[in-house]
């Protein structure tokens, strides 16, 4: 992938931790011009919340996106890249 190049990208996120929601989503709104959508489901009876955001961003973008919301207590991400 060329340096100016996107792809779509699927960022899956599990929030353990209820007292992160607030600062996860100040780090996706840096990212608000990036993001084609998100969707979240709260799973009570795991006390869990599942977050996608689908992306079209450049490849630095998105692993940076995952890598600070992967830094937040309680909170894990994990990115699949499309080929387009």
């Amino acid at each position: 992938m060329e340096q100016n190049e996107t792809c779509v990208a699927i960022i899956g996120i599990i929030v353990e931790n209820p007292d992160s929601i607030n600062t996860l989503n100040s780090i996706l709104s840096e990212y608000r011009e990036s993001i084609i959508g998100r969707m979240g489901l709260p799973y009570p009876k795991k006390n869990v919340h599942c977050i996608t955001v689908v992306m079209d961003a450049g490849q630095n973008e998105i692993n940076t996106l995952c890598g600070k919301i992967g830094r937040l207590d309680g909170v894990s991400s994990k990115a699949a890249f499309s080929n387009v």
